[in-house]
């Protein structure tokens, strides 16, 4: 039997589910600096205060930073949904922001993806996952081909003791499965929230080259911003590092740190202890590097999700008809 559930029910339960998201986000973050074993909020806090970490113009040009990281995320989220919907910069901003809130304690981040669709017609909804897809691809791609560059080279400098055998066998892996899942997709069984990967390689290739450059280009642009506010930081701190040795260690970083499996809000856990021993071939202390990591997390996602609750509070479903 099919039974109405009443609109003040169903106004309940979706009041209910967006105070859950949000008093989440905000419980993850608080046990987050305070429940972290790696480093204790008052030896993190006295760090800051030593090094004079908060002083005006460091705090002005890290936020600058921030912003502008975010800018270029919400204008590539903008410019991809273009090819469905033309949505204004402040609708990018409530979905971009949002997203994060949502995502923050799921798995790499999966959240994102049910939060962004939400904001659109059910009709919608499978290719707003499809271009949330690429654009994380596209950020994928670039730290990809930074880190590799930058592993490589560290490797090569620090002597690194790497097996090769295990490499070359986990390598050959990796492409038998990728050749298998090749000529299974070409089977048409396999599916991405509905559609074929025949179907989602044309909605790709519909999409306009230049969307696709714009696309891969806010990706670099983003990249070079929370690189580059990550070596501010280690000079905030006193390391006498030079630029380019120091974004061979950071991209190194970013790109292991990527490829693990992980829930966002312990992306700060993962990020410090891949740091921590890369850093420590350049002779940056255990304490500076986790303070840096604490605080990129805090500026690029901790932050602007506490803006996104408000975008979460105030959501309303859209209409079934445009």
């Amino acid at each position: 039997m099919h039974y109405n559930v009443p609109y003040k029910t169903k106004q309940f339960f979706f009041v209910l589910i967006k105070l859950s998201i949000v008093v989440g986000a905000f419980y993850f973050i608080y046990s987050k600096l305070i429940e972290n074993e790696q480093l204790k909020l008052s030896d993190f806090l006295y760090f800051l205060k030593e090094n004079n970490t908060f002083s005006p113009k460091n705090i002005v040009f890290l936020i600058i930073l921030s912003v502008f990281n975010w800018f270029f995320e919400i204008l590539k989220w903008k410019t991809l949904v273009k090819t469905i919907k033309g949505i204004s910069f402040r609708d990018a901003l409530e979905q971009s922001l949002g997203g994060l809130t949502a995502s923050l304690i799921t798995p790499n981040r999966i959240g994102d993806y049910g939060a962004k669709a939400i904001y659109y017609n059910t009709s919608h909804r499978k290719r707003i996952v499809l271009l949330n897809l690429l654009g994380n691809i596209s950020q994928m791609t670039i730290t990809t081909i930074f880190g590799v560059i930058g592993l490589v080279i560290f490797i090569n400098r620090y002597q690194i003791e790497v097996d090769y055998y295990k490499l070359a066998r986990f390598g050959t892996i990796i492409i038998l499965i990728g050749v298998f899942a090749f000529f299974g997709a070409k089977q048409n069984k396999f599916n991405i929230k509905g559609y074929s990967i025949n179907k989602v390689l044309d909605f790709i290739k519909k999409i306009p080259f230049k969307i696709h450059f714009l696309n891969l280009s806010y990706s670099l642009v983003r990249y070079l911003i929370f690189s580059f506010q990550f070596y501010y930081l280690l000079t905030i701190f006193g390391v006498e590092v030079d630029y380019f040795k120091a974004m061979v260690v950071i991209t190194s970083m970013y790109l292991l740190a990527s490829i693990i499996p992980s829930i966002a809000i312990f992306d700060v856990v993962i990020k410090g202890s891949v740091a921590v021993f890369l850093f420590g071939y350049v002779q940056v202390n255990e304490l500076t590097v986790l303070s840096i990591i604490t605080l990129m997390w805090l500026l690029n996602f901790a932050i602007p999700s506490v803006f996104g609750s408000y975008f979460v509070l105030n959501f309303k479903l859209p209409n079934t008809k445009e």
